[in-house]
């Protein structure tokens, strides 16, 4: 607490003209008496002390003194129940408050401020900001950030997860940004770096391991609990959140980023870099870029690869959405190649479908030649399920169909069709029947047999046949199997005298001549 000078004046007044004790001059002036205690002290009087009244926990202050000296983790919980157990009878709060006190503190830590030379360090981590709503997927917006750490020039870039594919983008896009490469690469422990550590001994990513092969920088982790190694990427974070991030409004993640590029050459770079107070960060930056590593001629492949399986219809899944394939690639093991925008799948290494990319869920990608060329297939395999019924029950059937297709031009399908109305009509031996003799008179179509059955129909005095509709495509080619007639045949097992008894015999009328 601040106070003024006049307040002050009067506490040493009353102390040493009016010899009021601290309590009273607080009371009087409206303050607390640590506030007494502190001016007094400053004119170079000791602070009084006031006598300590007696607890029922001084008793038990040695044990919790050398209990603590031993275990200084131990909570105030665990404590309190040894201390119950060896009879203190007190509450809770004021044995907290007291184990507060006599805990042990740690002596605090002291670090020295890391330099680098230019072009000697970047800085990488990974930060999550918010979540993203698209159609009925909740994804991660992740920003990647990289931090030159002599000039602090920032690279920002968004990914919507956080997965390896991502973070090596990010390295490719921020080497693409600077113009070259940092000779190291400092990272937290995060899985995408470190897939294993025990003390000394660290098991690198592969993935990680390849793009410093292809960019020639050293990968190296902070050491555990050592933050302060990299300070400069976690001040950038935070940096980023109040600075750009706070407030911002955005379309999607593609409209973020060209702000975030805007921002980074902007904005951030016209701040004060620490190293050269003297000096821009973008004008630091500008005298660091041409000590880096230079690029390779062709950057780092960071496409997703994914081995797939595709199921019996014509669609592979990949991240949480299906995409359509040829028809005749189902039942096969199958390879997704990922970019950020597109989505390209594999048969060994000719690329069979390609589509644009969905961050969506449970949606399906269809590419509109997939989908007719599977109608066609179908279409096309039930007119050969058709030919193969007729040839079954019909045998004259094929000759009539080369013949109407090639000598009279009629569609293979049409003629099918039309026979296998007749066949559902007419039955399997009078069909073939009919073609037979179709065929004797050089009449290869439809109508000619439909003509023949009907002359035999009409001979033999039967009805016309009652065309039923059925509504499923698939009753049309039902296999309906007889019933066994042996049931009804117990039906007859009684004597004959019984069914002579039961069933009266009428005698015919009388001639009347």
């Amino acid at each position: 607490m601040t106070i003024d000078q006049a307040l002050e004046a009067n506490i040493l007044r009353y102390h040493f003209v009016e010899h009021w004790g601290v309590h009273t001059i607080a009371a009087q002036l409206g303050v607390h008496h640590s506030t007494v205690d502190r001016v007094l002290s400053q004119a170079g009087l000791p602070k009084v002390e006031r006598a300590l009244q007696p607890s029922i926990l001084d008793p038990y202050l040695p044990f919790l003194i050398e209990t603590l000296g031993q275990y200084p983790r131990l909570t105030a919980a665990r404590l309190y129940a040894m201390v119950q157990v060896r009879g203190y009878t007190g509450g809770p709060s004021h044995f907290r408050a007291r184990v507060a006190q006599l805990r042990p503190r740690p002596l605090a830590a002291a670090y020295l401020r890391l330099k680098t030379l230019p072009a000697e360090q970047s800085q990488v981590d990974w930060a999550h900001f918010d979540y993203v709503h698209i159609g009925r997927a909740k994804r991660p917006l992740m920003a990647f950030v990289m931090v030159l750490s002599w000039s602090r020039q920032i690279f920002l870039r968004f990914y919507l997860n956080q997965r390896m594919e991502s973070f090596l983008r990010g390295h490719v896009a921020a080497f693409e940004a600077f113009g070259g490469v940092a000779k190291v690469l400092l990272y937290d422990n995060l899985k995408s770096a470190v897939l294993e550590r025990r003390g000394d001994a660290i098991r690198f990513n592969p993935a990680l391991l390849a793009l410093a092969a292809h960019y020639h920088f050293e990968p190296r982790p902070v050491a555990v609990a050592r933050g302060n190694e990299k300070g400069r990427v976690e001040r950038a974070i935070r940096y980023i959140r109040d600075s750009f991030f706070a407030g911002r409004r955005w379309r999607d993640v593609d409209d973020l980023n060209a702000q975030a590029e805007a921002w980074c050459l902007g904005q951030s770079a016209n701040r004060s870099c620490p190293e050269q107070p003297s000096l821009t960060v973008g004008e630091a930056f500008a005298e660091e870029q041409s000590l880096l590593l230079p690029l390779p001629e062709t950057p780092f492949e960071t496409d997703d690869r994914v081995v797939v399986s595709a199921g019996k219809t014509p669609y592979v899944r990949f991240d949480l959405n299906d995409y359509s394939i040829p028809h005749t690639h189902v039942r096969q093991s199958l390879t997704v190649l990922a970019s950020l925008n597109r989505v390209r799948v594999l048969a060994g290494d000719a690329v069979i479908a390609e589509h644009e990319r969905c961050y969506g869920k449970a949606e399906q990608i269809e590419d509109a030649t997939h989908i007719e060329a599977l109608r066609q297939h179908k279409a096309h395999a039930h007119e050969h399920s058709g030919q193969h019924r007729l040839a079954q029950v019909a045998p004259a059937s094929v000759e009539l169909l080369q013949r109407a297709v090639s000598e009279r031009g009629h569609r293979p399908g049409s003629v099918v069709t039309q026979l296998l109305q007749l066949l559902d009509s007419y039955g399997a031996g009078e069909l073939q029947y009919a073609i037979s003799e179709a065929l004797q008179q050089q009449v290869p179509h439809p109508n000619a047999v439909r003509q023949v059955l009907e002359r035999r129909r009409e001979q033999r005095h039967q009805p016309p046949p009652l065309a039923i509709p059925l509504n499923h495509s698939a009753a049309h080619h039902a296999r309906v199997r007889p019933a066994s007639l042996s049931t009804y045949d117990q039906l007859n097992t009684r004597p004959t005298e019984a069914v002579e008894e039961q069933i009266p015999v009428s005698t015919p009328p009388e001639d009347n001549q």
